[in-house]
């Protein structure tokens, strides 16, 4: 552990993001009309997908982001393992706006302030000996932002909250889906960037031990008797994410203000700045009560070396209840031997990579590729691609990633089946073996496959094991 604590405290300090921050004031207006195109192209959709009736109906009828742009501050830089440049940053967004939304059956909507806060992560790779020097430029939250929204003209509606919550779960899960890891929103300044040399694979797992707490439920000051008995001694259980992961959740300790639970889940981490989050609940028969929410890095809990003791917050005040966790980082490495562990856990990944398509054959105004990825009783499936200006829709790129923790037995497994679609019709596959892949240098197997009729899918399969951070 001390070589990872050295190697935290060796990052280095904060540079000055001021070019940036005027940069953005000059783009101001510039980003507010594509912003503004976004917002509405993106969240109306899922605004009736989303949303229950009558709300799914809601959509924008003005977008003025206003004159105030979003700042930047303690902007970080750093040098990735694959040679490329990553900088992190803190986004701080206090906009004063103008934005309406109209539904059917609801009063018309108007939004006049956004505060949107979170710590950014833009990757800049590969670099290349060609102007501009960048092959592509990735943006993605490195955990989720908080988002803020105050609402006028809402006088007609009978609790306001109730929109408040549909339309930030919406945005935000727009955030997400396109730009919080392990997401990430990739521009290509090179057209013929490659991939495989952008794609920033995931650090390794977190294993993460929720250990016990003190001071839960203690007894309140209320003249309710049957609501102190109810709330003195509860029944707690944990749930756990790192970023916008998978939820996890402990055991319920019953009739217990000093739990222990000592239970241990593992996490894929794809930055040491995610952010782990807590929260700590009654278990009711009728709806869970909050204890309360404790949160940390992945950063600052390996620098305290692999344990802490959180403070709980309920509504942002202090409850003086202490929740304490302890956790140790797994590197992915090029090496299978933890593949073959029969130990609780993740003891390895595998990522596939999808980066393009060549020589489908048909006519263009007809053709909706996509790329189907499948291994055992997972399946992933890449964006549909449409003809457009400046589509190659015969040789498309898709530039897309699916990943599946491995737990022991899954080694060697199943082949992996790769098909190309058109529409909902296969138009070919191909089938490559784990064997295949361990096989390969440095466990990754890249290059295009022939699924028959002449046409290729370029990807790669990638196996990585783990290996305790040292």
């Amino acid at each position: 552990m001390a070589s990872v604590v050295e190697s935290l405290q060796a990052l280095g300090g904060s540079e000055s993001p001021g070019f940036l921050n005027a940069l953005v004031a000059q783009l101001w207006p510039n980003i507010c009309v594509a912003g503004g195109r976004m917002i509405k192209d993106i969240a109306e959709p899922m605004f009736g997908t989303m949303l229950p009736a009558p709300l799914n109906t809601l959509c924008f009828t003005k977008i003025d982001l206003g004159n105030v742009p979003l700042r930047f501050a303690n902007v970080d830089v750093h040098r990735t393992e694959n040679d490329g440049i990553k900088l992190d940053m803190d986004l701080d967004w206090d906009g004063v706006c103008d934005i309406e939304l109209k539904g059917n059956k609801i009063p018309k909507i108007g939004v006049e302030h956004v505060k949107l806060q979170g710590r950014l992560s833009v990757l800049l790779c590969p670099l290349t000996n060609v102007i501009p020097l960048i092959g592509a430029t990735q943006f993605a939250f490195i955990s989720p932002p908080s988002l803020h929204l105050d609402f006028t003209d809402a006088g007609g509606i009978g609790d306001i909250s109730l929109v408040d919550r549909a339309v930030r779960k919406v945005v935000l899960n727009v955030i997400s889906s396109m730009a919080v890891l392990p997401n990430r929103f990739l521009y290509k300044l090179d057209p013929n960037n490659d991939y495989f040399k952008t794609y920033q694979h995931p650090l390794g797992i977190l294993r993460l031990t929720v250990e016990s707490g003190e001071n839960f439920g203690e007894e309140k000051k209320s003249k309710n008797i049957l609501k102190r008995l109810v709330h003195d001694v509860p029944d707690c259980f944990v749930k756990a994410t790192v970023s916008a992961g998978d939820e996890w959740k402990t055991a319920t300790v019953k009739n217990n203000r000093h739990p222990e639970w000592n239970e241990t889940n593992d996490f894929v981490v794809h930055d040491l700045d995610q952010i782990i989050k807590l929260d700590v609940q009654d278990d009711d028969t009728i709806s869970d009560d909050d204890i309360g929410i404790g949160a940390t890095t992945v950063k600052h809990l390996l620098a305290a070396g692999g344990r802490q003791e959180l403070s709980l917050l309920h509504k942002d005040q202090l409850t003086g209840a202490k929740l304490r966790i302890s956790g140790s980082l797994f590197k992915f490495v090029p090496d299978a031997t933890s593949l073959s562990e029969r130990g609780p856990g993740i003891c390895g990944v595998l990522t596939i990579l999808v980066a393009s398509a060549f020589g489908i054959p048909g006519k263009r105004q007809d053709l909706k590729p996509s790329v189907k990825v499948s291994w055992g009783n997972r399946a992933f499936r890449t964006a549909i691609k449409s003809d457009a200006p400046g589509m190659d829709i015969e040789n498309p790129s898709f530039d897309q990633t699916f990943s599946i923790p491995i737990t022991a037995g899954m080694v060697p497994g199943p082949a992996v089946n790769i098909s190309l679609l058109d529409k909902e019709d296969e138009r070919g596959s191909v089938e490559v073996t784990i064997e295949e892949v361990l096989a390969s240098p440095n466990l990754a197997l890249q290059k295009d496959f022939d699924v028959g009729n002449g046409t290729r899918v370029r990807a790669g399969i990638w196996i990585r094991g783990t290996k305790a951070a040292a």
